[in-house]
C-alpha cells in the first residue's frame, strides 16, 4: 500500500501519501494505521519523520491518535477542514467534478455574504485598495494574470469584514483554486475580464451599500460559476461516455 520514499526529509511527504489513501478510500474510518516503526520501514524513512507527518494528519482531522493505542483512521467529512479542498479536488491525476461543483457552490455563496459584510464595515482604505485592485486588473491584459488580480481584489473585499473565519475560509477555498488558473485562464475571461462589475462593486462598498454590494457580487460571481459549470458539465460528459 505505501511506498519507500528517497528523500532526507520526508514528512511531508508520508503525509500526503497517508492523505491520499485516507481521502480515496483506501484507509477507511476506524482503520487502524500500522505502528511507527512499521509505517517507518514501509516508507523508509525515519521514525521522527513518521511521527511528525502523523502529528499534521492528527492536526487535519484525518486519524486519530491515542495514548497506548493504535492511531486510527478518522471520518474526514466530519472532522477534516476545507483546507483538504485541494487534495480533494484532484485524485489519482483526475478532477472529481462533485467537489469542483461543491467549490464553486461555496465560493458564489461565501462571496457574495463576504462583500455584503464589507459594504457594512467598510472605511476609506479599504475602498482605495479596492480602486487600486480593479485598476491593475483592468491593465494587464493577461488573462492569468487576471484572475491572480481578482484574488488580490477580494483578498480586500475580505479583509474588509474583519472576520478571522471569513478569511480562513477565502485562503483554503484560493489555495484550491490557484493550481487550476493556467486551465481556467480562458474560461474565467467571463468573470475577471468584467471590470465595470468590479468597479460597480467598489462603489457599492464604499457608499456602505449592503444591498447593492450583494447584487453587484450575485451577478459578477454568478459569471464565472456559470461558465465554469458549463466547463464541468462537458467534462463530466465526456468522461462518462464509453471506450470504443
Amino acid at each position: 500500500m505505501f511506498e519507500p520514499i528517497a528523500r532526507q526529509s520526508a514528512s511531508g511527504a508520508v503525509y500526503d501519501q497517508i492523505t491520499t489513501r485516507v481521502l480515496g478510500g483506501d484507509l477507511g474510518p476506524g482503520d487502524a494505521l500500522p505502528s511507527e516503526r512499521n509505517l517507518a520501514e514501509a516508507f523508509g524513512v525515519s521514525r521522527p519523520a513518521v511521527r511528525e507527518a502523523i502529528g499534521k494528519l492528527a492536526q487535519a482531522g484525518l486519524v486519530e491518535v491515542r495514548q497506548g493505542d493504535a492511531t486510527s483512521v478518522r471520518d474526514f467529512r466530519r472532522h477534516a477542514g476545507p483546507e483538504l479542498l485541494g487534495a480533494l479536488l484532484v485524485q489519482g491525476g483526475r478532477p472529481d467534478w462533485s467537489v469542483a461543483r461543491s467549490v464553486l457552490e461555496a465560493r458564489r455563496l461565501i462571496g457574495v455574504q463576504v462583500a455584503r459584510l464589507a459594504a457594512g464595515r467598510a472605511d476609506g482604505s479599504l475602498a482605495e485598495n479596492l480602486r487600486a485592485a480593479v485598476a491593475t486588473l483592468a491593465s494587464d491584459p493577461d488573462p492569468i494574470a487576471q484572475q491572480q488580480h481578482a484574488l488580490a481584489f477580494w483578498e480586500h473585499v475580505v479583509d474588509g469584514t474583519d472576520s478571522i473565519a471569513f478569511r480562513l475560509i477565502f485562503n483554503s477555498l484560493r489555495n484550491a483554486y490557484e493550481p487550476t488558473m493556467t486551465a481556467m485562464a480562458v474560461v474565467m475571461v467571463a468573470e475577471v475580464g468584467r471590470t465595470d462589475l468590479y468597479r460597480d462593486l467598489t462603489t457599492a462598498i464604499k457608499a456602505n451599500d449592503e444591498d447593492g454590494a450583494e447584487r453587484v457580487a450575485t451577478t459578477l460571481l454568478d459569471l464565472g460559476t456559470a461558465a465554469l459549470t458549463a466547463v464541468i458539465d462537458e467534462l463530466q460528459s465526456h468522461d462518462s461516455e464509453p471506450e470504443r
